[in-house]
């Protein structure tokens, strides 16, 4: 999606939260106050502050629309991973302090003032959250926003605490039972768990979180597809930098027959079109394998017997013969999963002695334990 049209949406959304929040704040402040319910105030105010996180997501979204510049090549993108999680606190705070205020209400509970127009606040408040949750989550997938998914999941959490604030305030009215303090303290478990999912959301893709299996499944299937001379890839990293503006880059094997210009021009070509199918910006390094010489395939396949020997997850690539009149170098990159217990030390040694053992002591292995830096799609 055009990133124009995207921050459009987003400050969209941040608009129109700020106007029902203030309206909704409005409206349960009024039913509060003329109650005395604690729970039905402490609901207020958990909107009052949903008109902050709105007016978070309107800035956020503004500030992730400026373009690159000196000090921040990859754009300002991440701002908006910034501005969910500023969000995220925002409702947590509120979730204590609903939380401390509730606690009290059972220790010291009070007679709740019924009056029809509460009843009629509170359910108009959970119809207007129902839709905010509803756009908000539709436009958060539309354009892929962790804010906007965020903004919704917390509308959803707030319909479910006005409902169980309703039901409080009903059986207050109807049965006599008090139960203001403990829906209080139910209405900030839900803000509070609302807030949690929503600071993680933010927090994955800052540390650096493994992108989606659909996003890397159509970056290997166009990558392998795209031409029959790329054999195959790996080597895969992708460095997200805020929502549209993804670096990946791999390795590509192609023959090593072949004209290398020619070859050059195919990975070219393959980096355009992922850069334009997948909305980022795709570097590809070339790695020339030899595929019709029978002695390297034989010596590949030998090997590969060994690592799986080892570990039946090792895998191979980038496979090399370097011949000499004393010995011959067998160079190559091991991959191997990140809870692989070996240190790399004891992994290529254990590669060179069963190599020797294998194929004789003139074969030496000069090995690359690839670990913890790469996208395993092997």
């Amino acid at each position: 999606m055009d990133k124009t049209k995207r921050n459009m949406y987003g400050m969209l959304c941040g608009v129109a939260g700020i106007i029902f929040n203030i309206m909704l704040f409005a409206g349960k402040l009024f039913a509060g106050t003329i109650s005395g319910a604690i729970s039905i105030t402490a609901d207020a105010f958990n909107n009052l502050s949903d008109a902050g996180s709105s007016l978070i997501t309107l800035v956020g979204f503004k500030m992730a629309s400026q373009q690159a510049d000196e000090k921040h090549p990859y754009g300002h993108a991440r701002i908006e991973y910034v501005a969910t999680l500023a969000v995220s606190a925002i409702i947590l705070i509120m979730g204590f302090e609903l939380f401390r205020d509730s606690v009290g209400k059972i220790l010291n509970p009070s007679q709740i003032e019924f009056s029809p127009i509460i009843i009629w606040i509170l359910m108009g408040s959970i119809a207007v959250k129902c839709i905010m949750a509803v756009y908000n989550f539709y436009f958060g997938k539309k354009i892929d926003s962790s804010t906007l998914d965020a903004a919704g999941k917390d509308s959803l959490s707030d319909c479910l605490a006005t409902s169980v604030v309703l039901i409080s305030t009903l059986v207050a009215h109807y049965k006599g039972i008090q139960l203001d303090g403990v829906c209080g303290v139910l209405v900030s478990a839900f803000i509070f768990y609302s807030g949690i999912s929503a600071a993680k959301e933010a927090i994955d893709p800052l540390l650096g979180e493994k992108p989606e299996p659909e996003f890397l499944q159509k970056m290997i299937s166009e990558a392998e597809g795209f031409n029959e001379n790329i054999l195959g890839i790996h080597d895969v990293m992708v460095h997200d930098y805020g929502p549209g503006h993804r670096i990946i880059s791999f390795h590509a094997e192609v023959p090593a027959d072949k004209d290398m210009v020619a070859m050059h021009d195919i990975i070219d070509n393959l980096e355009r079109k992922l850069e334009k199918d997948l909305e980022c910006v795709a570097t590809i390094h070339m790695d020339p394998i030899a595929i019709n010489d029978n002695e390297v395939q034989k010596l590949k396949c030998d090997m590969i017997d060994i690592v799986v020997d080892i570990d039946k997850r090792i895998t191979i690539h980038d496979f090399r013969v370097v011949k000499g009149d004393t010995h011959t170098n067998l160079i190559f990159e091991v991959l191997v999963p990140y809870k692989f217990d070996m240190p790399k030390e004891q992994l290529t040694e254990l590669i060179e002695k069963k190599t020797k053992d294998k194929l004789g002591e003139q074969y030496f292995t000069v090995v690359e334990v690839d670990r913890d830096n790469y996208i395993h799609i092997i």
